[in-house]
């Protein structure tokens, strides 16, 4: 049978998450619910194992990583340069290239120009799996312009399943990294006034009746990376009012995704996000949530180059996995009477897991 290795969001294919990991996944759900995502397409994880199998690169592989001693800081360092090395000098396989040119030349026609500047997006197979959750871990480059310049940061995304931070978290929690294939996501680059992140619930109460969005000026990256304070908005999940609104720190953005600049001054003083905007994204998120039945986390923007009434985009979506782990209390005890339940409610207190105050944290370089 012949492999597969590329797949657009509308493929029933894009929605195997061994093949395309959870980012695609979640990309081609979007998609499949008529929900407004950006077009593009996903190199399977058949390219990835292809690309170690035709460069004899699992024995590799298996012998640099059995050199990591988890107690050796140093040991993560040699792997990491080591497979950076080997896997660098490997080719992509000729017919894995063929495909990825042939994919992007087909996202070119469908949007009507030549060299559409893309998202190259990480999308490991196992990433934001119900159990571990790589999310943040690997990168993504946006501005990519060129088939030749996409395959090159396809190569990218492969040589980071060994980057060190990567390497560090899978030691932490016993994952073996020969078991981790990598797909990648080729997305049209949005043009973005304004974007962030949306959690369907408080991701520092875990009160699942809100929903909280975060969102700057231009790109998401200065959000994702923590280089900002965002503005920051609670909407109520069930009557989709807007409680509350405060306005962030906005020093730099990202109005492509090479570099940041800085802000100006009179848009430092104004929210990034229109209230409509925010109801409108809320009513999104509302909808995923019911879609995908749990809690989830949100990346989004505001895309400047559409009409008002048709410029939301969703760019990813995944569950969230801080307070969706933590087991729920029922809320009545049947067996302790009425009268215990109003009593112990009225003094209740909400209380985070420890930890959570940062769980939903991302690293200081881009990715998405």
């Amino acid at each position: 049978m012949t492999a597969v290795y590329t797949v657009p969001f509308e493929s029933e294919t894009c929605r195997d998450v061994r093949e395309v990991g959870g980012k695609a996944l979640g990309l081609a759900e979007m998609t499949a619910a008529g929900l407004p995502v950006a077009p593009g397409f996903t190199v399977t994880a058949a390219a990835y194992r292809d690309f170690l199998d035709e460069n004899g690169l699992r024995d590799d592989v298996r012998r640099i990583l059995g050199q990591v001693d988890p107690d050796d800081r140093p040991t993560y360092d040699a792997a990491e340069r080591a497979l950076t090395e080997r896997l660098s000098r490997a080719p992509l396989p000729a017919r894995v290239a063929d495909e990825v040119r042939r994919a992007y030349a087909e996202l070119n026609a469908r949007i009507g120009r030549d060299d559409v500047p893309v998202a190259v997006r990480s999308s490991a197979t196992a990433e934001d799996s119900g159990g571990d959750s790589f999310a943040g871990e690997f990168e993504t480059w946006v501005d990519v312009v060129g088939a030749e310049d996409v395959l090159a940061y396809v190569h990218r995304c492969y040589l980071s399943v060994f980057a060190g931070r990567v390497l560090s978290y899978a030691l932490e929690r016993g994952i073996d990294l020969r078991t981790v294939e990598m797909a990648v996501v080729v997305q049209k680059t949005v043009r973005a006034r304004s974007a962030g992140v949306m959690f369907t619930l408080d991701p520092i109460s875990g009160d699942r009746s809100r929903i909280v969005l975060e969102s700057n000026w231009g790109l998401g990256l200065s959000v994702v990376g923590g280089e900002v304070t965002p503005d920051r908005y609670v909407v109520n999940k069930v009557s989709l009012s807007l409680d509350m609104r405060a306005l962030g720190d906005k020093r730099v953005e990202y109005r492509r995704g090479d570099r940041s600049v800085p802000v100006p001054e009179d848009r430092r003083e104004r929210l990034s996000l229109e209230d409509h905007e925010v109801l409108a994204l809320a009513a999104l998120g509302r909808r995923l949530e019911q879609l995908q039945g749990g809690p989830q986390d949100i990346e989004f923007a505001v895309d400047e180059d559409l009409p008002r009434d048709a410029n939301l985009v969703l760019l990813q979506c995944r569950p969230e996995t801080v307070w969706s782990s933590v087991k729920r209390a029922p809320a009545f005890d049947a067996g302790a009477g009425l009268m215990s339940w109003i009593t112990g409610s009225i003094g209740a207190e909400s209380r985070a897991p420890a930890g959570s105050a940062d769980g939903h944290g991302r690293g200081g370089h881009r990715h998405g």
